[in-house]
């Protein structure tokens, strides 16, 4: 179902109640529109490796899973055959389209460039589309019917997040996982070093300290860094929401009490907050830069794309998501020979969390 504004942009477009005879007004007098702030989050850039494929359809992407060992031989014998074990994901590649409503007309008595403004609007419709559908799929958000994901919390089993029919997208590791699942076929969970078993099978979705929206502590961090760390992954970023980087802003009130011991001797291992508030550090320049830096070795990236009930930790060395392209972004002439007028755009891409060890969601929830 197709929710966006409808109509038709022109210098004689009566717009909203609100809004319509000034819309005219400005046009007639300046010859301009006043362009729109953009949210930006490169999520490509972040939690995805690209991929093509020449064929349409479901594409299955195959993985190496640990499976050989070194065997003592007694003189004489030689070892016993060994094979590789494999495990496979299945990422649905679907068709994605926009169409853009410019006529001749509006090209012809338009006084600004009707083609270039909706072609602008239009590539950033596919960006916020993207950004949308894979901050659903990484956070696992609420369920949305266009993207066909679903709710993942603290509470969601392993084997809901597995089912490809009704969650194509995966996610991390769910909850409800046993010993007996790991290095088990078909389970994704595997041994790592000398992990435990019971460390090894918790889940990549927990609970936060505290259930209000927004709400963070720097022991909800450290779980998250300590759950990527057992699967052999080291954590590189943190990503939060504008209530969780209030939030953070908010611990910033230590400063004050832990400035003075910041550089000396007195700041022991007991002081959690001096390695991430010292002089110098993010907080201390939020002000000035506007940009957030690290906390405890992680680069903090704060959008207002995150849920403001939920923030990640990831690593981001070894992207956690398959981006698998069919066919990039094309104008499909509906009617040869006019170019925009009448045609639309379409792409067809497909993508699916592929690697669950390398992310950790903390979720404000009861």
């Amino acid at each position: 179902m197709v929710d966006a504004t409808p109509g038709i942009l022109t210098s004689l477009n009566t717009g909203s109640v609100n809004g319509g005879l000034g819309e005219r007004v400005l046009i007639d007098y300046k010859d301009a529109i006043i362009d729109y702030k953009v949210t930006d989050l490169p999520v490509m850039q972040f939690f995805a490796d690209p991929m093509t494929t020449d064929t349409g359809g479901n594409i299955d992407i195959t993985f190496n899973r640990p499976s050989m060992k070194l065997e003592m031989l007694d003189e004489g014998n030689t070892p016993q055959y060994q094979h590789t074990k494999l495990r496979s994901e299945r990422v649905g590649v679907k068709e994605w389209g926009i169409a853009v409503g410019v006529t001749r007309r509006m090209i012809e008595d338009s006084r600004f460039n009707e083609v270039e403004m909706a072609l602008n609007e239009a590539r950033r419709a596919v960006d916020r589309h993207m950004t949308d559908h894979v901050v659903k799929v990484v956070f696992g958000g609420d369920a949305d019917s266009t993207f066909g994901t679903i709710a993942i919390d603290a509470n969601t089993a392993e084997s809901t997040i597995t089912t490809f029919s009704s969650n194509p997208y995966g996610g991390f590791f769910g909850s409800g996982m046993v010993a007996g699942d790991i290095d088990a076929t078909g389970s994704r969970l595997n041994s790592y070093g000398n992990e435990s078993s019971a460390r090894l099978i918790r889940d990549m979705y927990f609970k936060a300290a505290s259930a209000t929206a927004g709400g963070m502590g720097l022991g909800d961090i450290v779980k998250g860094i300590d759950r990527i760390s057992t699967h052999g992954y080291n954590a590189t970023h943190l990503f939060i929401s504008p209530a969780h980087y209030k939030n953070l802003l908010d611990l910033g009130d230590f400063v004050s009490a832990f400035s003075a011991v910041s550089g000396g001797a007195a700041s022991g291992a007991g002081n959690p907050t001096t390695p991430a508030f010292h002089a110098g550090s993010p907080v201390a320049n939020t002000a000035s830069t506007g940009v957030v830096g690290s906390l405890y070795g992680l680069t903090v990236v704060v959008n207002a794309w995150v849920p403001s009930d939920r923030f990640g930790v990831f690593d981001l060395g070894v992207k956690p998501m398959a981006y698998v392209e069919r066919r990039p972004l094309t104008v499909e002439e509906a009617n040869p020979g006019f170019g925009i007028v009448g045609s639309y755009m379409s792409m067809r891409y497909g993508l699916k969390i592929v690697r669950p060890g390398v992310g950790a969601i903390c979720i404000n929830m009861a």
